[in-house]
């Protein structure tokens, strides 16, 4: 790989970066990570408590990719029709026609917010979307454009009004973030943004379209070496209570990851070398990696949940072993 295009690479992602921190305050990693999947076509499932910026992200992101955006809010009552779109019939003068209208699918940036107090009927509607950027309707299977994002935001589902998701779903994300509450110092900086008598945002454009699957193929030609192939394999098998020598893990563990969970591992890891100006991929961008792309494809048991045991904590226990 050319030195220009690391540098090009590293360099068009701070732009975009330093842009969308004008809006997103106090959120660095979220949003760095959140690009990460962008340009990795991934998606990215963000849970947190409502209020703390994950639909002003999407949208802001939108601004500065200069991408179309679409936002799906789900509620119970939503179908998945209201997704996807759906074939209606027409008089066209000489008879009846049937045509399809598109759902709100069809864009390249979708925000799925609160997806899970949507119903799993309801949810399964992103499933193909998700993972074959096409969706079918009756006989006939629709592509989507490139580049194709879906950026799921859920509540704790602690809260009211909140399905689980299934893992089959969750196995469609690249990442999982975590948004939590912000510190007294990020909280004032918000307030003084928000509530003040600033004058609004102007939030520019720095990227496109073809910036982002350019970006998209430097990614997937970062070379990687066989050591850092074999311990994201070891680190994802470890992940499995019959396959694994921890015992916290026999304890609290259901199941664990997918072999998805390797690809979303090694993917993430070649592009935060990328970002930090290196050509080839280390064993910590891996490690970084494994906590953002397996800590939804962990399955823990009640005794886990009882304990206060959190896949984070497996993940750390994982990492240990293969270290």
């Amino acid at each position: 790989m050319e030195e220009n295009m690391i540098l090009n690479f590293k360099g068009k992602f701070e732009s975009v970066l330093k842009e969308v921190k004008k809006q997103i305050i106090g959120q660095d990693e979220v949003v760095s990570n959140t690009l990460i999947g962008i340009i990795c076509s991934g998606n990215i499932l963000m849970e947190g408590a409502p209020g703390l910026g994950k639909t002003l992200l999407i949208k802001t992101l939108s601004k500065v990719l200069d991408l179309p955006f679409s936002r799906i809010q789900f509620t119970p009552d939503l179908m998945p029709m209201d997704i996807i779109g759906t074939e209606i019939i027409k008089n066209n003068g000489n008879g009846m026609d049937i045509s399809f209208e598109k759902g709100p699918i069809f864009s390249s940036l979708i925000l799925a917010d609160e997806i899970n107090r949507g119903t799993p009927k309801t949810q399964s509607a992103l499933l193909q979307a998700m993972a074959e950027k096409s969706i079918t309707v009756g006989k006939n299977t629709y592509m989507l454009e490139e580049p194709f994002f879906v950026l799921a935001t859920q509540n704790p589902i602690e809260m009211e009004g909140t399905y689980l998701l299934p893992e089959a779903q969750l196995d469609r994300f690249m990442f999982k973030l975590n948004i939590d509450m912000p510190d007294e110092k990020v909280l004032m900086d918000i307030v003084n943004l928000t509530v003040g008598d600033n004058e609004e945002l102007n939030i520019e454009k720095k990227a496109g379209k073809d910036d982002v699957l350019q970006m998209k193929e430097v990614v997937r030609h970062v070379a990687l070496c066989q050591r850092v192939k074999e311990k994201a394999v070891e680190i994802t098998l470890e992940t499995h209570p019959e396959k694994t020598g921890s015992d916290i893990v026999r304890e609290y563990v259901k199941w664990g990851s997918s072999p998805r969970g390797t690809q979303s591992m090694i993917l993430g890891a070649k592009a935060k070398a990328l970002i930090e100006g290196r050509y080839n991929v280390s064993l910590e961008d891996l490690y970084y990696s494994a906590y953002l792309s397996l800590r939804h494809r962990i399955c823990l048991n009640f005794r886990a949940m009882s304990d206060g045991m959190t896949a984070d904590h497996i993940i750390e226990e994982v990492l240990k072993k293969v270290k």
